[in-house]
């Protein structure tokens, strides 16, 4: 697997091929990571728990073909905007089995599988998934493939949480293993603008959040609560009354897990399933971020309007428990083994051939 993490560039990549690492480990297969994670000591050691070598990452199409005969790879996933595009059809062409995990924009990779994890990528309008144009190979798409860790399958509830009337309740707002574009302190504040009481759980990735937040005064009733990033999340999701964080790959643990979620739009490769979601009931929009942290009377508005949408979903648990429905029923956990199933169809057959 090819990705790239770190305080900038975030861990979303790295996220997602951990939980397809962890269904291909358990089918019996070698994986090895290739790429840097920077300044990232829970990842690294997430990956060493699970006895995944990291190996330095090849950027070039030569770097990468070379690379998958070194190793004598059957198969490379690729997942990662950064990396040279030519890539993926350089090890096709090479006889390298390769799967382009997308966000919508194929970057004009060959490759031989795509997977698009984002809800609705299916649906009929946006792509067709036998065959999308311009694609050579089979697209998985929505989230019916979203992919997930074991520590999230395992947390997800038999069934999707109740109603639940409380005075106070816990929220949880997290923003990515980095909250590389700094949405913690813009959000916890338009929490406290609620005026609503609650117990509020922030996950900071960095020093300088941690700083920001913690220089936050809360309201009455209010307590505001810092914590570094921890494998305890899928936990502290499943104990929330109502979580706060971004569009990302977050979104299908969060669905997976039944949570009453609102999401915030903080980049723009989010925008497009950040509205599906939003549209569809799945989980509750505040906005994009640069709306938030606008100044003048824009900026005000929009603040306000998300302050209103949380006090309503924190004043009301019927409203939570609708959108805690909604997203239980739309990611089921499964996601992963199909994609591994769909890898394995096609790369069995060559390895007998062979």
């Amino acid at each position: 697997m090819r990705c790239d993490a770190g305080p900038r560039r975030g861990v979303g990549h790295l996220i997602r091929c951990l939980a397809l690492a962890e269904e291909f480990l358990a089918r019996g297969a070698d994986v090895t990571v290739f790429g840097t994670v920077e300044r990232l000591d829970w990842a690294t050691a997430e990956l060493a728990a699970r006895g995944i070598p990291l190996l330095p990452g090849p950027d070039s199409a030569a770097e990468l073909v070379d690379t998958a005969h070194r190793h004598a790879l059957d198969v490379l996933v690729l997942d990662s905007y950064d990396l040279d595009p030519a890539g993926a059809g350089a090890l096709r062409a090479a006889g390298v089995y390769t799967l382009a995990i997308i966000d919508g924009d194929s970057r004009g990779q060959v490759a031989d599988l795509y997977l698009d994890q984002n809800f609705g990528a299916e649906l009929p309008g946006l792509r067709p998934a036998a065959q999308p144009p311009g694609l050579p190979g089979r697209l998985l798409a929505g989230s019916g493939y979203a992919l997930l860790r074991d520590s999230v399958i395992n947390a997800r509830p038999p069934v999707a949480p109740p109603a639940t009337p409380v005075s106070r309740p816990r929220v949880l707002a997290f923003f990515g293993g980095t909250d590389a574009v700094g949405a913690a302190p813009v959000l916890t504040r338009v929490l406290v603008a609620t005026g609503h009481p609650m117990d509020l759980t922030v996950i900071v990735g960095r020093p300088e959040i941690e700083a920001e937040v913690e220089d936050i005064t809360p309201g009455r009733g209010q307590l505001i609560r810092p914590v570094p990033p921890t494998t305890s999340l899928p936990a502290l999701i499943t104990e929330a009354d109502l979580v706060v964080s971004a569009a990302g790959t977050s979104t299908w643990e969060l669905c997976c897990l039944g949570a009453a979620s609102t999401l915030v739009c903080v980049v723009d490769n989010q925008r497009e399933s950040y509205a599906r979601v939003v549209r569809h009931g799945v989980a509750a929009g505040l906005g994009e971020l640069p709306e938030l942290t606008a100044g003048g009377v824009a900026g005000r508005a929009a603040r306000a309007t998300a302050a209103r949408t949380l006090h309503g979903l924190l004043s009301s648990p019927q409203r939570r428990a609708t959108l805690a429905a909604r997203a239980w029923s739309t990611v089921t956990g499964q996601g992963r083994a199909r994609v591994v199933d769909a890898v394995f169809d096609a790369v069995r057959p060559a390895a007998v051939t062979r």
